[in-house]
């Protein structure tokens, strides 16, 4: 089983830069595909971005294409997400997410993390 504990989310104004963390524990986290998912207010929760095991290949949802990079380091058992020139569409609470297999589909993913709250002013 992974535990996973997001971190580094605020409040920015557009345009603005933020950086996510996400930190893995217990079982094989480089085994796993991780993905970011957002919330917003009164909306589903969508696809941001993923990554397979090692690491190649990031796949991005076309609403953050060019703008968010995702990255992950399995020495540190840690994924990133590196948001720029942030929108007010990008508010919610962001979650990361592990798969056995590489996938936007949200309920293909097995452990997820608390959340944390990124806010964009306009």
């Amino acid at each position: 089983q992974v535990q996973l504990v997001e971190s580094g989310g605020g409040s920015v104004q557009a345009g603005g830069s933020l950086r996510l963390s996400c930190a893995g524990s217990g079982g094989t986290f480089s085994s796993y595909a991780m993905g970011w998912f957002r919330q917003a207010p009164g909306k589903e929760r969508e696809f941001v971005a993923g990554i397979s095991w090692s690491g190649g290949s990031p796949y991005y949802a076309d609403s953050v294409k060019g703008r968010f990079t995702i990255s992950r380091d399995n020495a540190k058992k840690m994924v990133g997400l590196q948001m720029k020139s942030l929108k007010s569409e990008d508010t919610g609470v962001y979650y990361c997410a592990a798969s056995t297999i590489a996938t936007m589909i949200f309920d293909k993913y097995d452990y997820w993390g608390q959340g944390t709250q990124v806010t964009v002013s306009s």
